[in-house]
C-alpha cells in the first residue's frame, strides 16, 4: 500500500462521517463543532491524510470487511489532501462567522462545504479534487 495513494472507499467513508459532522454544525450553529471539523481538515492537509480519526476508524473497522482493492484502483492523495485545504478554508469561515455571531455567514459557508462532503459521500464526486485538476491544468509551466 504505497503512501501516495488512497483508498477511495475509505475516503467515501471518511465523507459520509465528515457530513455528519458538517450536518450538526449546521443544525446547531454552533462554532465549536466547526472548529472541531477544522481541526481536522488540517490534520489531513497539512500533517497528512493517515491523521484522521475517521480513516483510522475506517482502515481498523471497515476495510478488514471488505475484499481487497486492487493497486490499480487506488487513487492519487494529493487530490484528496488539496480538497481537504479546501475543506479547511470553508470550515474556518464557518468557525469564524458562528464565532463573530455572523451566523448567515457561517450557515453559507458550512452548508456549502456539506454540500460538498455529501458529493463526495453518496456520489464518489469530489469538488475539492476536480478544483485541484484544474489548478494543475493552469498553473505556470516548470511548477511542482
Amino acid at each position: 500500500m504505497s503512501a501516495g495513494t488512497v483508498d477511495p472507499r475509505g475516503v467515501r467513508f471518511t465523507a459520509a462521517v465528515t457530513s455528519a459532522v458538517l450536518a450538526l454544525g449546521l443544525i446547531t450553529t454552533s462554532w465549536r463543532v466547526l472548529a472541531a471539523q477544522t481541526a481536522l481538515f488540517a490534520l489531513c492537509a497539512f500533517v497528512g491524510m493517515r491523521t484522521n480519526p475517521w480513516g483510522y476508524m475506517y482502515r481498523r473497522a471497515v476495510r478488514p470487511r471488505l475484499p481487497e482493492l486492487p493497486p490499480e484502483e487506488r487513487e492519487d492523495a494529493s487530490p484528496v489532501r488539496f480538497s481537504q485545504g479546501v475543506g479547511f478554508c470553508f470550515a474556518v469561515a464557518a468557525t469564524i462567522g458562528y464565532a463573530a455571531g455572523w451566523t448567515a455567514f457561517g450557515l453559507v459557508a458550512n452548508a456549502l462545504a456539506l454540500v460538498a462532503a455529501l458529493l463526495n459521500a453518496a456520489f464518489g464526486y469530489c469538488l475539492g479534487c476536480q478544483l485541484y485538476l484544474v489548478f494543475r491544468r493552469v498553473r505556470p509551466a516548470g511548477t511542482p
